[in-house]
């Protein structure tokens, strides 16, 4: 659930990165299609270093495609970007966008009049390929809402479960690229039940992911880390338009160690035969939370601050960096303390590798939330477990026990009294035998003589 403090971190000003470990080249071969250019381009508008590199492998990657809108667009940016630095401008290849805006306009007259002449013959199955083959062309030019359009419409046509699942999927796809998450929570309820989907392994990854999606955005983390974990490692590839493996590792693993008890990551993510396969694609992310379950909260804590500039240029896992982190020190504070009845501040300031001057506002506002029940002397820099006053203690569950024992004679000695009077209450479904007696038949609850 999204708290107010959540919410707000959520909505910061975009933070620009000065410095990367990433490997452009090798970070994009982990995609394809729209989620090549969705990457280069927001690694672009976030990392100075590498702002002409991304948006100079964007323009390559769109002159594969039909989306002339989306070239024009980048390559104003590029030529801005050369001009601030001082730089010669790059020309429009002007023979591919008239030549590509030609074939677009070719290719949408001809699928419209075929859509036209299915919809003459009244076949349903053509008239269904004929909105896809519509909403395909509009994806690959990149207009996204046309392409919702026809997708959408094949629902009226659809005669099997699998064409349906395969409705949702495309539908799925374009509203993520959108941004429009409530849409697609919406249609994989549809898909999910669609009886084909069990034998889909692959469809059912997409699904898992596209809600996992879906939840982090809300900033829903625990649910959101659990369909990334519940993800099988037979997606492989299929889904990297969108999310490659890497990534389920990155935010499933992240999520789950912000929000997961130590039991709940023993069971569902070092246990997981399916995850434990996504760790293996990125090392540093198991080890982290090997780290943190080992109670090596410093390295953990180490190990997020070397990564945490690649976070912030992941298209969409950037707004919720500071969260997640925040999230785990929090919860690493919490533990270490919780076998202790009191602890020094100066030692737990050396083990998270910071001062007491702001070790303890944390401590504070750990104990403000509930998640620490303890006090601070800031004299002696001590934080000492609350004790709970016993003999009051016990008084209150005594009064609880009177209290809960006085109603339940109450209604015992109420139907006694009852049952003595031969009043009966029934539903009025059953002969009534009794007609020496007060019968009193309605609907439950009610009296009627």
């Amino acid at each position: 659930m999204m708290d107010d403090e959540v919410a707000s971190k959520k909505k910061k000003t975009v933070r620009l990165v000065d410095s990367t470990g990433i490997d452009l080249d090798s970070y994009i071969a982990n995609y394809s299609g729209h989620g090549t250019v969705d990457r280069l381009v927001y690694i672009a508008t976030r990392c100075v270093p590498l702002q002409v590199e991304a948006y100079t492998a964007a323009l390559n990657e769109l002159k594969t495609t039909l989306n002339v809108q989306r070239y024009l667009q980048v390559h104003t940016k590029l030529n801005d970007l050369l001009a601030l630095h001082g730089k010669p401008a790059v020309s429009v290849d002007t023979l591919w966008v008239d030549a590509t805006q030609k074939q677009a306009r070719a290719k949408t007259d001809k699928l419209e009049a075929e859509l036209k002449n299915y919809k003459t013959n009244a076949i349903k199955e053509s008239i269904r390929m004929g909105y896809k083959d519509l909403g395909d062309h509009y994806y690959d030019c990149g207009d996204l809402p046309k392409a919702m359009k026809y997708y959408s419409q094949m629902r009226d046509y659809c005669t099997t479960s699998k064409h349906m699942l395969d409705m949702c999927l495309n539908v799925i796809k374009a509203s993520l690229e959108l941004g429009n998450f409530p849409h697609v929570q919406s249609y994989v309820l549809k898909a999910e039940a669609t009886p084909d989907l069990a034998e889909n392994a692959v469809a059912k990854g997409k699904l898992k992911c596209s809600m996992g999606l879906t939840k982090l955005d809300n900033a829903e983390y625990k649910r959101a880390a659990r369909f990334f974990l519940d993800t099988s490692f037979e997606l492989g590839n299929n889904f990297n338009d969108i999310i490659s493996p890497n990534d389920i590792a990155i935010y499933g693993g992240l999520t789950a160690l912000a929000t997961f008890d130590r039991q709940e990551l023993k069971s569902k993510v070092f246990d997981n035969s399916d995850f434990k396969q996504f760790l293996e694609l990125k090392p540093h992310i198991r080890e982290l939370l090997e780290s943190f379950y080992n109670s090596k909260y410093v390295q953990c804590l180490e190990l997020f601050d070397r990564m945490k500039n690649d976070l912030l240029l992941d298209v969409f896992f950037s707004n919720h960096v500071e969260v997640i982190y925040d999230l785990i020190r929090k919860k690493a504070l919490v533990q270490y303390f919780s076998p202790f009845l009191s602890v020094d501040l100066n030692r737990m300031a050396k083990a998270f590798n910071t001062t007491v001057a702001l070790l303890e506002p944390e401590l504070a506002g750990l104990i403000m939330e509930g998640q620490i029940a303890a006090r601070i002397d800031s004299l002696n820099k001590v934080m000492k477990v609350k004790e709970t006053d016993q003999r009051c203690d016990t008084f209150r569950k005594a009064i609880s026990v009177g209290d809960s024992y006085r109603s339940q004679s109450r209604a015992l000695v109420l139907r006694m009294t009852l049952m003595k009077a031969d009043m009966i209450v029934t539903d009025g479904s059953r002969d009534d035998s009794r007609r020496g007696k007060a019968y009193y038949g309605a609907m439950p609850g009610t009296f009627s003589p």
